[in-house]
């Protein structure tokens, strides 16, 4: 079985990311901390906040394992999560990738590392306000991951169950850095009458993984 994320177009991107990362993050997150809302979305905007290298390869079994259907992600940022999915798309040779970002400069970033990676051309990468860029998806989804704005998961959660195939799976980036935020949208996929079977992963920052159930 191949594996794309040993490919060296794409591991040379990957640890290149991850090391800009590494250099980037922590100033910029630090601070953050104690600013109006205004000054810390300036800061964050200029910060990766990706998945870990470990949660990377998670999703990219994950994607790899489900049923056929499209990927969905909400937050691109600089590209790094989305060249794990479409890793995993290119390896099961089916589907695509449906990724949003709101920010322009971000978005042109990752389309140029995913581009490096070879893996542009399984990407559909929309940018703007993912309440709007994904509110005609007609694919059925197989895979979301939310990794955005903490305070649009539910929103755009609830966006995307009518296109979530039964089984679909649905995972939450960043539970323990936003946990106030993220309250919200835990509460509502903890709840068994909402649909989820859920369970928080403890990698990286931590991931809520939940499984439609219906």
């Amino acid at each position: 079985m191949s594996c794309s994320l040993n490919d060296s177009r794409v591991r040379t991107v990957i640890d290149a990311l991850h090391s800009e990362v590494e250099r980037v993050d922590p100033p910029l997150l630090a601070a953050a901390q104690g600013k109006d809302v205004a000054e810390r979305a300036r800061l964050l905007d200029q910060a990766f906040i990706p998945v870990s290298p470990e949660a990377g390869r998670l999703l990219y079994v994950l994607a790899r394992g489900v049923a056929p259907g499209t990927l969905v992600e909400f937050g691109t940022s600089f590209g790094i999560s989305t060249i794990y999915l479409a890793a995993a798309v290119r390896d099961r040779g089916t589907g695509s990738v449906i990724t949003t970002e709101i920010h322009r400069g971000k978005a042109a970033k990752a389309r140029h590392h995913l581009q490096q990676a070879g893996l542009l051309d399984v990407v559909d990468l929309r940018v703007g306000d993912a309440l709007e860029t994904l509110r005609d998806l007609k694919q059925d989804v197989s895979v979301a991951f939310l990794d955005g704005w903490k305070d649009l998961y539910l929103p755009v959660l609830r966006l995307l169950e009518p296109s979530l195939l039964p089984g679909a799976l649905v995972a939450a980036d960043d539970v323990d850095l936003f946990p106030d935020a993220l309250k919200p949208y835990l509460t509502y996929v903890r709840d068994p009458a909402n649909g989820y079977a859920s369970v928080t992963v403890p990698i990286g920052d931590s991931l809520e993984l939940s499984g439609r159930a219906r």
